[in-house]
């Protein structure tokens, strides 16, 4: 078995140069599309650049998916243009909601899972994914405290926005780790919930604690190297669904480009070991 792509790094510009004098092997590079939402200048002329030499993938987080209106459409026209220009092999968004009535608030908020919410998301989604004319991945959030008013599981809510949409999952491991901790879930039966044929991705981060409650709270602040117990759960959910394109997110904190591509290789080796065990089983 073989991948298209294999494990990426976050995209940050203290790393542009790193990026481009990287192998042009199976890596590949994430960016936030909102970044480079312009019309010009030096920071595109860098993701072109980088771009001609590695894959890119974007990952949204302004589409508000989970808003009570759709889209902004001109934000929605800037992605689709983006898009077109630098072909991204992955698109992807949150499973939150960031606008309200013209505001546009600095988080990825939460929502009850209800039927409500779920019609609400699937058009967004629809028409995130016609106007781009291609499938997006939805990323599962992270969870800070129990909400009222579910009417579905996050698992049976995400397979349901698959099977409605036709969408992908984008898996964030470091998610599902914060979560099961703050509500005192088990990370392992949530990582085995996941329905193997709809995950398009999987991402990997570090969290901190909180610094008034300690270890009561995990933040996911992707400011840190990745945990033992995140790259465990990884282990085990490669191991279920085989290899899948993984990507190193680091947003604050940025060590040297090299310790980043540490952790990258680390996460190829474990595709490159599930791709063999799933060769041996076909041969």
């Amino acid at each position: 078995m073989t991948i298209a792509l294999s494990a990426g790094l976050s995209l940050k510009p203290a790393h542009y140069a790193d990026a481009l004098a990287s192998p042009a092997d199976a890596r590949w590079f994430e960016v936030h599309p909102e970044n480079y939402f312009v019309d010009g200048g030096p920071r595109l002329a860098w993701l072109d650049a980088v771009r001609a030499r590695h894959p890119l993938s974007l990952h949204g987080v302004s589409l508000s998916l989970a808003s009570d209106a759709p889209p902004d459409e001109a934000r929605l026209a800037r992605l689709v243009a983006l898009a077109a220009r630098v072909e991204p092999a992955l698109v992807s968004e949150h499973l939150a909601w960031s606008s309200w009535r013209g505001a546009d608030l600095p988080d990825l908020l939460p929502f009850p899972r209800t039927r409500e919410a779920l019609d609400r998301i699937a058009s967004n989604v629809a028409i995130v994914q016609d106007a781009l004319k291609r499938t997006i991945a939805i990323e599962n959030p992270s969870h800070y405290l129990a909400l009222e008013g579910h009417e579905f599981g996050e698992i049976a809510f995400l397979a349901e926005l698959v099977r409605r949409t036709g969408c992908r999952l984008l898996v964030d491991v470091n998610n599902v780790y914060v979560s099961a901790r703050n509500l005192g879930l088990d990370a392992e039966s949530i990582v085995d919930a996941f329905p193997a044929d709809a995950i398009a991705e999987i991402h990997l981060a570090g969290h901190s604690t909180d610094p008034v409650l300690g270890d009561a709270l995990l933040v996911d602040t992707h400011d840190a190297p990745i945990a033992p117990a995140v790259w465990a759960l990884y282990e085990r959910l490669v191991a279920r669904i085989g290899p899948r394109p993984t990507l190193v997110e680091r947003d604050d904190n940025l060590p040297a480009y090299a310790e980043l591509d540490a952790e990258r290789a680390r996460a190829a080796a474990v595709l490159a070991e599930a791709a063999a065990h799933a060769a041996e089983a076909y041969a």
